[in-house]
């Protein structure tokens, strides 16, 4: 039998420390809000479901130099959005949506407007039961209102 190239130990390590691609996270009916020159902030919106139980723990977007998973919530009579510092929770098997008034992404610091009918990147990072993190690129249009057709899908590329 060959000994071990010991170029492939460390190979094989890098290769299983790095993030994945994530699998079977189902994400529907994404979509992000227009915005009009010189607007710094924005939402996103879509549902998610997940097979296991999963975290959405980030997103990113070169539209934006802030992107956060945020929610909206009745305090007292004040609504308040804050950012979900420990993410959002996705419950294995249960849709999750993300939608105006609710848990959604906030994108700030927008770098351009998001106009209408054009798509914007965004990657969702998400964290299993078990720790391991794993990514999943979209391309979110841009939309003045929520999508309308309740069977329109979107899915990561």
């Amino acid at each position: 039998m060959k000994p071990f190239p010991r170029y492939l130990g460390p190979l094989l390590a890098l290769a299983l420390a790095t993030t994945v691609q994530a699998q079977n996270l189902d994400v529907q009916n994404a979509w992000a809000r227009a915005t009009v020159q010189g607007q710094k902030a924005t939402g996103a919106f879509m549902q998610i479901t997940a097979p296991v139980d999963t975290t959405l723990v980030g997103v990113s977007t070169p539209v934006a130099g802030v992107a956060e998973v945020h929610e909206m919530k009745m305090d007292g009579d004040v609504m308040r959005m804050r950012p979900l510092t420990q993410g959002l929770k996705l419950p294995a098997g249960k849709a999750v949506q993300l939608q105006p008034g609710g848990y959604h992404l906030m994108l700030m610091d927008l770098k351009v407007a998001l106009q209408k009918d054009s798509t914007i990147p965004l990657t969702l990072t998400f964290k299993d039961s078990k720790g391991v993190q794993s990514t999943q690129e979209l391309r979110v249009p841009v939309r003045v209102a929520a999508p309308a057709e309740a069977g329109h899908h979107q899915h990561g590329n």
